[in-house]
């Protein structure tokens, strides 16, 4: 994985303009530890940031292609999974390789398919490749949206990079956010609609998403959409063909030139990864690492709740056990977590999830240390309808996102600023944005019909704040994270699976299950869902509300000219129908806020 940035100008010259991108390129420097590279002409200036994984000596970027009077160059952060078979094809097509990359395998397959090209690709990624001849510039994004991409026009310029960091290091680019960023931020927070950058006037690549830049104009457009079709395959047969998808996606992301490891929570989803890639790696002569985390004192203070059943710890290595791998508990305790709570900020850019956020990015830290690469299990419950949303019919009737709830955190603002930034109209907005997009089924129930909005929902608006955590926290450590759930393959085939075909045996991700029969002990094959894990500490609870009392007292807290000071007391005074790990969760967000405003000193406008 690797962090790319870029600077076009239709009026400057930019070739002596390799302060401002070298600075541009530092902003994320922790995407790409191992090597930097730049290009400079009078109309673009492109750099990179680079992470090696796969050839390290034939795959350094930018990677430029010069015949003729034809100069294209590419910046791209991922991985292609099905390379090699393309530079099979592309070499039966008359093209010839210097290196062993799949840097080199898309910049061909570019210069083969030009646009069109992103359609042959199954992978992870986010790539720009500028085409001197032409003055045009593309941009693309992954089908899922596992690697990010923004950018953002002022004036005469276009910038774009892997995350809002490096925009922001631009001169030209201000930490500006208006009412719908704060309505984004406050009311459909630390989830986030797809293509909107949050920062003024900057913007997100969307997933599955191209965009074609000129001088006279900026063209985005789709190149891949979920489409409803009529799921036509028997039981035994659906079921076949999702474990022939697991296999094959975990054999080509298994493809590394470097020490790469597996994440383990001892659920469904982790074990079933980890049990096939174990196979595979055996039939190498090698033995898979795997890590899971944990707390110190969560079997003294565990609290079963919504999304967590139990704690991981003996699931993991009754796992490990079963298939032979070679494990690791890396644990944290609540100081960790305290010490350490603006970090994801920093990752982000953002405000996220708090102390999952924290643990994520200690965790990928530890990993670092032995690794380079991982696996990992996100994106199961969204296409394979696992959450207990689903399950509900009050949640498919809400007409609103099912995983809210409560009002996200516009119940702990004031009235002057609900009037400014309108957060239930703004979310009401967004909703129906959403399932407007929805390519319905002729001749599906009312329920049926409700179950794939709600399954749309997930895949793109859920999801991505699974996924923008698992990049950001990663990536911050110089470490990468694949995700197999997420291949487009497997997401295409489940979208037309009936959610009671999902569900089969009467529990959740019986589908997934069944796929898995074989594979893993029968009482983790059977195991009820339990989310990433969490502290349970009442150590960091009490340090993140006492955090929001100094933020309370503080008249110069940038938040507080935002919020309703007697809503919040109320949560701090423990008065709010909700216990202590709820109000925490709670709080935890706004003072993320607070650090936010405050550390990218935010002007809202």
């Amino acid at each position: 994985m690797c962090g790319i940035v870029g600077w076009l100008d239709w009026d400057d010259d930019l070739s002596s303009q390799h302060a401002i991108l070298q600075k541009m390129a530092q902003a994320i420097q922790h995407r790409g530890p191992d090597e930097e590279g730049f290009w400079l002409s009078p109309r673009a200036a492109i750099a990179h940031r680079r992470l090696i994984v796969i050839d390290p000596e034939g795959g350094k970027q930018p990677m430029i292609y010069r015949e003729g009077d034809q100069t294209c160059v590419l910046s791209f952060n991922g991985e292609i999974y099905n390379y090699l078979e393309l530079r099979r094809q592309l070499e039966m097509l008359g093209h010839s390789f210097q290196t062993n990359s799949d840097t080199e395998v898309l910049l061909r397959a570019f210069l083969e398919w030009r646009e069109d090209c992103v359609r042959h690709l199954n992978g992870i990624f986010a790539f720009a490749i500028w085409d001197e001849k032409n003055h045009r510039l593309f941009l693309a994004r992954d089908h899922l949206g596992v690697k990010p991409l923004f950018y953002c026009q002022r004036g005469s310029s276009f910038l774009f990079g892997s995350e809002l960091k490096a925009l922001l290091a631009h001169p030209k680019v201000k930490p500006e956010v208006e009412a719908d960023g704060l309505a984004d931020i406050i009311g459909l927070g630390p989830a986030r609609t797809p293509g909107f950058g949050i920062f003024r006037n900057v913007n997100e690549v969307r997933a599955g998403h191209c965009v074609t830049v000129t001088k006279d104009q900026i063209r985005t457009r789709p190149y891949w959409k979920l489409e409803s079709k009529v799921h036509t395959d028997d039981m035994d047969t659906t079921t076949e063909r999702i474990r022939a998808l697991l296999q094959d996606t975990v054999q080509r992301q298994l493809i590394s030139d470097l020490p790469l490891v597996s994440m383990l929570s001892g659920g469904l989803d982790s074990s079933g990864l980890v049990a096939l890639a174990a196979e595979e790696l055996r039939k190498k002569g090698k033995t898979l690492q795997t890590y899971s985390v944990d707390f110190v004192d969560n079997d003294q203070h565990f609290e079963e709740g919504l999304l967590h059943i139990s704690l991981d710890a003996p699931w993991a290595k009754s796992v490990s056990e079963h298939v032979q791998t070679k494990h690791q508990e890396i644990t944290f305790n609540a100081q960790d977590l305290i010490s350490h709570f603006h970090m994801p900020l920093r990752a982000r850019d953002l405000p996220g999830l708090g102390e999952t956020d924290t643990s994520l990015y200690l965790f990928c830290r530890e990993m670092k240390k032995k690794a380079t690469v991982s696996l990992s299990g996100e994106s199961a419950d969204e296409v394979f309808n696992g959450y207990p949303w689903f399950q509900k019919e009050k949640f498919l009737n809400s007409g609103k996102f099912p995983w809210m709830e409560h009002d996200g955190w516009s119940s702990f603002l004031n009235e002057e600023a609900i009037e400014k930034i309108r957060p239930q109209e703004y979310l009401r907005r967004r909703y129906e944005e959403g399932i407007a997009e929805v390519h319905p089924l002729e001749g599906e129930t009312v329920l049926e019909a409700q179950q794939r909005k709600m399954s749309y929902l997930f895949i793109t608006r859920f999801l991505p704040l699974l996924l923008d955590r698992k990049d950001r926290m990663s990536m911050y450590t110089g470490f990468e994270v694949r995700v197999p759930y997420c291949d487009y393959r497997l997401v295409e085939y489940l979208w037309n699976v009936p959610w009671k075909v999902k569900n089969i045996d009467q529990i959740e991700k019986g589908l997934l299950r069944r796929a898995y029969k074989g594979y893993l002990p029968h009482e983790v094959l059977y195991r009820n869902k339990s989310a990433y894990p969490m502290t349970y500490h009442p150590e960091y609870y009490h340090a993140i509300l006492d955090h929001m009392k100094q933020i309370l007292a503080n008249p110069n807290a940038p938040l507080v000219p935002l919020i309703n000071k007697s809503v919040i007391q109320f949560v701090l005074d423990g008065k709010a129908p909700m216990n202590l790990a709820q109000s925490t969760k709670l709080i935890e967000y706004l003072v993320q806020i607070n650090m936010w405003l405050e550390e990218y000193k935010i002007s809202i406008r």
